[in-house]
């Protein structure tokens, strides 16, 4: 199975509804690996790696959000595989 990096960001109520924890927490879960944070537009943007199974399913999930986000809109984009990351971290 091969590895893919992904560049995702997520439109809707995503800040300051636990969004970024809830995709560390999701990312640990599915052993994917990267990193996110809030942008100045209200958005968190951010990249996750791991085995192509594993981010679709991880996007899934962050397209759905935590109880209190709505999100409207999760844009995706392939980016290069990086070497030597050992988890997911939430970045300010």
């Amino acid at each position: 199975m091969s590895h893919q990096r992904v560049y995702f960001l997520a439109h809707g109520r995503v800040q300051g509804v636990s969004y970024r924890y809830f995709a560390q927490k999701k990312a640990a879960e599915h052993n994917v690996t990267g990193w996110c944070r809030n942008t100045e537009h209200g958005k968190v943007e951010g990249e996750a790696q791991g085995h192509e199974d594993s981010i679709k399913i991880f996007l899934k999930e962050l397209d759905k959000g935590p109880t209190h986000a709505h999100v409207v809109r999760l844009d995706k984009e392939n980016r290069d595989v990086q070497d030597g990351e050992a988890h997911f971290e939430v970045r300010r």
